[in-house]
């Protein structure tokens, strides 16, 4: 309870400029990247490390557009800190004629550990069958968001069409739960007297949503196939219980994480059994995001304990660009 109230008044303090450019971020038909060559995606282990991600000493402070994801923070970039893949084609979320599609479904699960019934968004690969076994990326949204987020700013059941259709991601299910544990899970008054239902979704993810999920699909079940990745609030959520639990999952990414985000050295207090057992772990932010420092802070720890990882900094703020940019690139080189 003392870490609940602590974390209150830090979430009073830091969430509330970060949720309102959540709400006020455009959908991903408002905010397309920039068209460039995408690689095919092909390699399962992305291991970037380089020099060392101290701040630029020469260079000066660096501030996120006001009110869009610069939080009116300084930003002074390292030289770790470069965007390692490019940014995707705008017709990557662009429903495309003449392919196969999935299914995109919002299904109701009784949750044993909030003690009411929940919702989650669940994807299903275009062709999907019980005669097959899928690998699962579970997708987590941010403090200001529910189980729609994802499908409003990144529209992954489209990215993943068009992706499956050119033969550069593995057929999977994307479960999109909703992260805030509480019988009132809606996102709507002060929404940062929700912080420690976030951090209570751990009990549910574990205990009700992934046994859910391997109950009602056709799903591999272990390890190798589950995938834990997110936003915001859901990527400290991600690493929080992704690197507590290298026995559920493989495949982990955080996609500017928030200062929910326990400490390097807490995340990954054994570096050598998270560098034997991770498939992936994928750390992203923008350069004119002020949360840059949250994410930085674990890739230095874990570029000191020699742990492979992808350090993406691209050209954006705390937004969906960003998250969706990174979601295309992350399904790619999941499950290979």
């Amino acid at each position: 309870m003392k870490y609940f109230r602590i974390f209150g008044i830090v979430a009073a303090l830091t969430f509330s400029p970060l949720c309102r450019a959540q709400s006020a971020q455009p959908a991903p038909d408002d905010a397309r990247p920039a068209s460039s060559k995408v690689p095919g995606g092909d390699s399962p282990g992305i291991h970037v490390q380089s020099s060392a991600a101290t701040p630029v000493a020469d260079a000066p402070p660096r501030r996120g557009p006001g009110g869009r994801g610069g939080f009116g923070r300084p930003i002074t970039l390292g030289p770790d800190d470069k965007q390692v893949f490019p940014d995707p084609p705008a017709e990557s979320v662009a429903k495309r004629d003449g392919i196969p599609r999935g299914q995109l479904e919002m299904i109701t699960y009784d949750s044993e550990s909030v003690g009411t019934a929940r919702k989650m968004q669940v994807y299903t690969p275009p062709g999907y069958s019980q005669d097959k076994k899928y690998p699962v990326l579970y997708l987590l949204h941010g403090i200001g968001g529910d189980e729609t987020e994802w499908q409003r700013f990144a529209a992954p059941n489209i990215l993943l069409d068009n992706l499956l259709a050119d033969g550069k991601a593995t057929p999977m299910i994307v479960v999109m739960p909703n992260g805030r544990a509480q019988k009132n899970d809606r996102a709507e008054g002060d929404v940062f007297r929700s912080a420690p239902a976030f951090a209570a979704f751990e009990e549910d993810l574990l205990k009700d949503v992934i046994p859910t999920i391997e109950s009602r699909y056709s799903v591999q079940a272990d390890r190798e196939h589950r995938a834990l990745a997110g936003l915001s609030m859901g990527g400290g959520q991600s690493l929080n219980f992704g690197l507590a639990h290298l026995d559920t999952f493989a495949w982990i990414g955080g996609f500017s994480s928030a200062p929910n985000t326990r400490p390097a050295a807490q995340l990954v207090p054994d570096p050598a059994a998270a560098k034997q057992t991770l498939k992936l772990l994928w750390l992203s932010c923008g350069n004119k995001d002020g949360l840059i420092g949250v994410s930085r802070d674990v890739h230095a720890y874990l570029k000191e304990k020699d742990v492979p990882h992808v350090w993406n900094v691209d050209s954006n703020g705390h937004d969906p660009t960003h998250w969706r940019n990174n979601l295309y690139h992350f399904v790619q080189h999941i499950f290979r």
